[in-house]
């Protein structure tokens, strides 16, 4: 006869992870595990697996930490940075570069020049179009590169290619391999912060800052950037007026009670240690993290700097001046997002297929001043030297018009450019043809730009590896190459 003393239903005491769930309301998720990089390496020693094998850096660094900005929907790399005076000469006339032409949405229309003049500026004479007055006074801190292709001209996969080096979703994007080969210089702040268009999302979401196959640590963190919205959501429990202090604090003992407990059954446990410390440093990134976004405390003079107070550029300046504070206070890796997806028209990003004009009108407007107070900002404040600054599209535009005003998509030719730690400023690298249709001297992939920023960071990129499924996978694949051209 059957046991049914096995089937009854005893009543439970709440085990440990039900109960750290239940009361953990606060900041909790993908922002505590970034956190808790740090304190895995302390507490883990040898036995953290989370940690790549080599030691990093594995050379001197020129650069501490990286600020991305990434202009989502594809900027025009000939109404912006790539000055083709040749190809004024063409406009109105068919668009015939010999072959097929390969478009996203549209058969190619009329060959189209710049919609906007170009003029030289600074002491290196760099051609820049007026969308960019404020920019074009930094360029002698810049390094274009005119050469930039991608292997699809598909804004999805195009995304996961220039953020994780593949265009296929599930690998770690750039920002989650920095923080795991370096790690975090700031305990009470993420690694790995980004700081999306407070429009929206781009296209991809989130995953375009994921950690892919890497531990969970490596995360992106996502922050609020609207000035309505509390930069981080829930970074408070609720208020309980049943809660006395004194009940807090009882609670709170309880809590480190069944911790001690549980980690005593589990001698020589390093990952469940660093675990426990997790919650604890909870608690002092709700002391840290409100005083790091909160860009009121800045003067007057750094807010009109930003355009904070004029309400087309405000949003971007925020996210930028709130980009310099957080890398100023040891953030490694800082993600700036311009433009969003969205469903209507217009468009809240940068894909110019209907109307050029207006839509870099309008986000050359929002772009350009914030920006370029941030080069100014981070070589005032003696940061510029140890920061990176990387601004790029995941391709860009055609020659040829689409639908008379507008623009598809290019991946054989675009532009980015890099600022500060360590980078040759003033200067170009590769060239794309009389017409920016395609790429002739120096192609540049995105493995190249990744092997590039590692190595300024003091990374070899061969030696950044993460085994997972029998490959020792990297952010640079089987390619990539560190272009020295453009290093000073």
């Amino acid at each position: 006869m059957p046991d049914f003393r096995l089937c009854d239903h005893q009543p439970r005491l709440v085990d440990r992870r039900n109960f750290l769930s239940t009361i953990g309301g606060g900041f909790g998720g993908m922002a505590l595990s970034a956190l808790l990089a740090g304190e895995q390496r302390a507490n883990a020693g040898d036995l953290d697996r989370t940690r790549p094998a080599g030691a990093f850096p594995n050379f001197t660094p020129k650069a501490k930490q990286v600020i991305q900005i990434f202009v989502s929907g594809a900027m025009s790399q000939i109404d912006t940075f790539d000055y083709k005076p040749e190809l004024a000469k063409w406009e109105g006339k068919a668009f015939e570069p010999g072959g097929k032409v390969e478009l996203f949405e549209s058969i190619p229309g009329k060959m189209q020049p710049s919609y906007w003049p170009f003029q030289q500026h600074g002491e290196c004479g760099r051609w820049v179009s007026s969308l960019f007055p404020h920019l074009g006074t930094c360029v002698d801190e810049m390094c274009f590169i005119h050469s930039m292709v991608s292997k699809s001209n598909v804004h999805g996969p195009a995304l996961f290619m220039m953020n994780s080096g593949f265009v296929l979703p599930g690998f770690p994007s750039m920002g989650s391999w920095v923080t795991y080969g370096l790690g975090t210089e700031n305990k009470n702040l993420p690694a790995f912060v980004v700081l999306p268009d407070p429009r929206g999302f781009p296209m991809n979401g989130p995953i375009n800052w994921g950690t892919g196959f890497l531990p969970a640590t490596y995360q992106g963190t996502a922050l609020a950037t609207r000035d309505s919205m509390p930069p981080i959501h829930n970074l408070f429990p609720p208020t309980d007026p049943r809660m006395s202090p004194d009940a807090e604090r009882r609670t709170l003992e309880f809590l480190r009670t069944l911790n001690a407990e549980h980690a005593s059954q589990r001698p020589g446990d390093s990952d469940l240690e660093a675990r426990i410390n997790a919650y604890e440093l909870a608690a002092r990134l709700q002391l840290s993290a409100p005083e790091a976004v909160d860009i009121s405390q800045e003067s007057a003079a750094v807010h009109r700097l930003y355009g904070i107070d004029d309400p087309a550029t405000a949003p971007t300046g925020r996210q930028c001046l709130m980009a310099r504070r957080l890398v100023e206070r040891g953030v490694r890796f800082v993600q700036v997002w311009s433009g969003a997806l969205n469903a209507g028209f217009p468009r809240q990003n940068w894909d110019g297929h209907e109307d050029m004009v207006n839509n870099h009108g309008r986000e050359a407007k929002r772009f350009d001043q914030p920006v370029a107070a941030l080069l100014k900002d981070l070589k005032a404040q003696g940061m510029l030297d140890e920061t990176l600054v990387i601004c790029t599209s995941e391709f860009g535009r055609m020659c040829c018009s689409q639908g008379g005003k507008g623009r598809d998509h290019n991946p054989f030719a675009f532009t980015s450019w890099l600022a500060g730690g360590g980078i040759k400023g003033g200067t170009a690298h590769g060239k794309s043809d009389e017409f920016a249709y395609k790429t002739v001297t120096d192609p540049v992939y995105c493995y190249d730009l990744h092997a590039t920023a590692l190595h300024l960071l003091g990374i070899d990129h061969t030696k950044l590896t993460y085994h997972h499924n029998g490959i020792d996978r990297r952010l640079t694949d089987v390619h990539g190459h560190v272009i020295h051209d453009i290093l000073s």
